[in-house]
């Protein structure tokens, strides 16, 4: 006897035009919804959400992206423009589903090589981000002076410093960085 899996209806959906920096949303309620949910950016006047939120979207089904001639753009080439800004890309896209599948909100990081700000559960838009995210994968070097810099301006900013690794099997393993002292 086989069983078909029932999958739900996304909570939400709507649809954005590709961009440079990520794909631009026009309709206001959407906007507020994506806005409440912890998603995109508001600049001059510009709601834009981030090639890794617009990914993460189009994968749980709540986002249609669509070129600048109106046709459908797939996950596949949306991660294509993602890569061409990003040496980065799938690591941090990767990172960035794991703490969104965990409950936390994830926004765009700053400086020193800072992928992430994350939120704890519940507390976006109530509080700051009481960490900074630095993702990396497994085998690949990361360099003291990075690290370093990084830690430094957690410290400065009093957040904690996790470090996202991605395996080779594409799990990602955290590591609380707290401070680091030479000898």
């Amino acid at each position: 006897m086989s069983e078909t899996k029932k999958t739900q209806p996304p909570e939400f959906r709507t649809s954005g035009i590709l961009a440079k920096k990520g794909v631009v949303v026009a309709d206001q309620s959407s906007i507020d919804a994506l806005t409440t949910r912890g998603y995109g950016t508001l600049e001059e006047k510009v709601f834009t959400l981030t090639f890794f939120e617009a990914l993460y979207l189009v994968d749980k089904g709540m986002l249609e992206v669509k070129d600048e001639k109106g046709k459908t753009t797939d996950f596949q080439s949306l991660l294509h423009c993602y890569e061409a800004v990003n040496d980065n890309a799938w690591v941090s896209y990767m990172v960035y589903r794991d703490l969104r599948s965990r409950g936390y909100v994830a926004r765009e990081g700053f400086g020193a090589g800072i992928d992430f700000r994350m939120y704890e559960r519940g507390s976006y838009g109530k509080d700051t981000a009481p960490y900074l995210v630095l993702s990396t994968q497994e085998g690949k070097p990361l360099g003291i002076n990075e690290l370093a810099e990084a830690t430094q301006q957690c410290q400065n900013q009093k957040k904690e410093l996790t470090l996202a690794v991605m395996n080779r099997r594409g799990e990602i393993v955290y590591y609380s960085v707290s401070q680091l002292t030479f000898k």
